[in-house]
């Protein structure tokens, strides 16, 4: 046997510390994670500037009474914009109006929007209403489908969607 073939304590001792110090060296260069790797970082939550405000005694009754999908006992403040959208299909099961109660200005244009979540919905003014406006009579359940109103007349928008009533899909505009 030559010297070149030779392995002795030494040589094997120092290939297996030459590896394991190259794979440590290794470990500590990868700490900083890649773009691919590197954590999401959390999306900073927009503040709200949506006011709310507690609604007349007449809205809050009602909406209580047909326990109102998502009222909590409090209206958006939407008064001083010029337009408004109000969701038709909200919540979890998509029985539910959003803003399910809101205060605007005379003149302010107000888009229903259909989700297309919850089935077909209408929107109509119930008999309590001091506006008499019916938004949609017929049921849709298309995504998308939209119909504007610009509220002139002050008073109490009182509306249901009359196939979801009972589920408590009922709604409030305040025009001042």
């Amino acid at each position: 046997m030559t010297d070149s073939n030779r392995f002795d304590r030494r040589t094997v001792v120092r290939t297996i510390g030459g590896t394991a110090l190259a794979v440590s060296l290794a470990g500590c260069a990868g700490d900083e994670p890649t773009e691919e790797e590197a954590p999401e970082e959390e999306p900073e939550e927009e503040e709200a500037d949506d006011e709310m405000i507690e609604p007349p005694e007449e809205v809050d009754a009602f909406l209580t009474e047909w326990d109102a999908e998502g009222y909590d006992g409090e209206m958006l403040d939407a008064t001083g914009e010029d337009e408004l959208t109000v969701d038709v299909g909200s919540g979890e099961l998509g029985l539910g109006f959003s803003p399910v109660a809101v205060a605007i200005d005379s003149g302010t244009a107000v888009t229903f929007e259909w989700t297309g979540e919850g089935g077909g919905h209408n929107v109509v003014a119930d008999e309590d209403s001091d506006i008499d406006v019916d938004i949609e009579e017929e049921e849709i359940a298309d995504a998308g489908h939209t119909v504007e109103h610009t509220f002139d007349e002050t008073g109490n928008y009182l509306y249901i969607c009359e196939p979801h009533l009972e589920q408590g899909k009922v709604g409030a505009i305040v025009i001042e």
